[in-house]
């Protein structure tokens, strides 16, 4: 099928442009830069290991410096054990089988540690991400022959436009009290589709909420085992957390980003520790480790006796280790029967546990941003999917530009609310903004049907604050200045924090420092929020609100939400150049993370080049909410 050839091809350029720009990052950098990039644990410690599947050796690391930097490190992806003492030739391959706080596991494909594991200064290294893409470019080869199968290639056709969507008419409607009434008819919408539906959910509008509750009346509905996915591991987490809540029998596939009691207790290793055919489990792991410990007393060069001796000592623990196998095996099926829903990333959701698991329904959150291969992992295994998401908020991040350009950057969930309007539910009302924040989202994205809550619609951060302020930098010299591919603007900043520091005095009769409003400073420039960093700590004023001021790009605030948000647009020049500015729908969730003040500085001059600013600005124009920065002038 020619649609799913052309995104194997895209897939194919993405892959080696991903290769390419990790290799760049990796191949010429010392292992203190891999771990300041998340690529790396250094130095760590061995803390155990153990035989596993298939002759395989699982140890287990402890990073023992370092703990608070972020790290990639993840369940299921290729690593590798190094020394660097001779990095060229001691490291051995193998794959993350667990993460925890900072300790993980890694089954390496060996029956024993090398004789340089001994030698100290070890790391563990991330290795490129080969598996996802092998597992997005099968399930496209798989999509390919399914797309044929009358009955089982049903879903396929629907969502690639070639059969239409059916919904049910037989199914009772449910009204549950708790939500509004476009959450209600998300809901019934999901209840009735039998191929496919959309809950589009802007900002505020209590997406995961509808879910929780969708997921709930589909169990009731037809008992079924649901599969929930989301592109990222705190989306997938979040839902899980939330699911647990409901008293559903929750079972989280690969490791949470959080790593909180909450969510470990939902995980496949936790409920298999409390199962009671693991107590035997334990004795022969035990066994079989002393077989392995006495193999190793004899060493490869010994006699014709000793070597037969430690071969047959290897064959018992083998033996030992095939009977854990079948006993786990049989806990695994157990504990995976007894979940209501399984929730794990796309390529999480093809874990060896749940392989093979069919399901009536499929979800997929933050559809939005997954890359469409990646969503066809756990279509395949559903009769029915559910999107769930936002097309109007950030895309799937997207290495290769003429992939993206060719048709990589357009999600399953644009495809599919194109194609069909009548499978989409739009959730209309907000939670988070005042009004007056939302009312211009509403009118560029959603054509004006968002409403603000009446809890929300007026709140502000004390009686009469205005709640949105566009400070015009044009004509006062904040020229941005760039440095290669890097763009700042230091006095853009400096302007920034000044004004932060009326705000504060304004507000200091209100609140204490312990409950002052949570500030975001966001820019959509890397480059700016270093600038904006180092900036917040000459300014005394600003000092005891420290810890409720977060400083970061539009990217990290994605799903969240502060009391007060102040964006540095940071370009200004006399070329009118706006660079990725252009991408509005990055600023949609950037102007739409503020609950009850949303301040913009930028230079209107440059800004004005496109639509979408000129009409912003317009729009705080008759806000009344429109100042020029000529205002502060000291």
């Amino acid at each position: 099928m020619d649609y799913f050839k052309k995104l194997q091809e895209l897939l194919k350029t993405e892959r080696e442009e991903d290769r390419k720009s990790y290799q760049a990052l990796t191949e010429s950098t010392s292992v203190q830069d891999r771990r300041a990039g998340g690529l790396a644990w250094y130095p760590i410690a061995i803390r155990g290991s153990e035989m596993s599947r298939g002759d395989y050796l699982t140890v287990e690391v402890e990073r023992t410096t370092h703990h608070d930097i972020p790290h990639q490190l993840r369940s299921g992806v290729s690593a590798v054990l190094f020394s660097n003492h001779d990095r060229s030739r001691h490291q051995q391959e193998g794959v993350i089988a667990w993460v925890g706080d900072n300790r993980l596991k890694i089954t390496l494909r060996t029956d024993e540690l090398p004789e340089w594991a001994d030698d100290g200064k070890l790391g563990i290294d991330l290795l490129f991400d080969d598996n996802s893409y092998d597992e997005m470019q099968n399930a496209l080869k798989q999509a390919i022959a399914l797309a044929d199968d009358n009955k089982a290639g049903r879903l396929v056709r629907v969502l690639t436009g070639q059969a239409t969507p059916n919904f049910r008419t037989d199914v009772a409607p449910v009204h549950i009290p708790s939500l509004n009434h476009s959450q209600n008819e998300a809901v019934n919408k999901i209840l009735q589709a039998c191929d496919v539906a959309v809950v589009h959910g802007p900002p505020g509008t209590g997406k995961t909420t509808t879910l929780v509750q969708a997921i709930k009346a589909l169990i009731q509905q037809e008992p079924q085992q649901v599969l929930v996915v989301a592109p990222s591991n705190a989306a997938v987490d979040l839902l899980s957390e939330k699911l647990a809540e409901q008293g559903l029998n929750v079972l989280r596939v690969g490791n949470p980003a959080r790593v909180s009691e909450r969510l470990l207790s939902l995980t496949l290793e936790r409920k298999m520790q409390g199962h009671s055919s693991l107590k035997e489990v334990s004795r022969l792991r035990k066994q079989a480790n002393e077989f392995r410990n006495m193999a190793h007393k004899y060493k490869r060069n010994f006699g014709k006796a000793e070597r037969e001796q430690r071969k047959a000592l290897f064959d018992e623990a083998r033996k030992i280790i095939k009977e854990v196998e079948n006993i786990e095996q049989y806990v695994i099926e157990d504990v995976v029967a007894k979940a209501q829903v399984i929730t794990a990333t796309p390529v999480g959701s093809n874990h060896y546990t749940v392989k093979n698991l069919k399901y009536r329904t499929v979800i997929i959150d933050e559809a939005g941003q997954a890359l469409e291969p990646a969503c066809w992992i756990p279509i395949l295994k559903g009769e029915k999917v559910i999107l769930a998401g936002d097309h109007c908020q950030l895309p799937p991040t997207i290495k290769s530009n003429e992939a993206a350009a060719a048709g990589l950057a357009t999600t399953l969930l644009e495809k599919v609310v194109a194609l069909y309007p009548e499978a989409v539910v739009l959730l209309e009302e907000q939670y988070r903004m005042h009004a007056t924040i939302m009312g211009y989202s509403s009118n560029v994205f959603y054509n004006d049907r968002l409403r603000a809550h009446a809890s929300v619609a007026a709140h502000l951060l004390y009686d009469n604050d205005t709640p949105l302020a566009f400070i015009d930098t044009a004509g006062c010299g904040f020229d941005e200045k760039t440095d290669g591919t890097s763009t700042t603007n230091p006095e853009e900043a400096a302007f920034l924090f000044r004004h932060l520091e009326i705000m504060t005095n304004a507000l200091a009769p209100h609140y204490t420092p312990e409950n002052f409003p949570t500030v975001a400073i966001i820019s959509p420039y890397r480059q700016q929020i270093e600038v904006l960093k180092e900036q917040l700590a000459h300014y005394p004023a600003l000092q005891p609100y420290k810890g409720r001021i977060t400083i970061n790009t539009i990217d990290s605030f994605q799903g969240q939400e502060r009391d007060m948000v102040y964006i540095s647009m940071t370009r200004s020049n006399t070329e009118n150049k706006i660079g990725f500015l252009s991408d509005i729908r990055r600023m949609n969730v950037a102007m739409t993370r503020a609950r009850k003040k949303l301040v913009i500085i930028g230079d209107s001059g440059t800004l004005s080049q496109l639509p979408f600013y000129a009409d912003f600005i317009a729009y705080a124009e008759a806000q009344n909410s429109y100042q020029s920065a000529w205002e502060y002038a000291e």
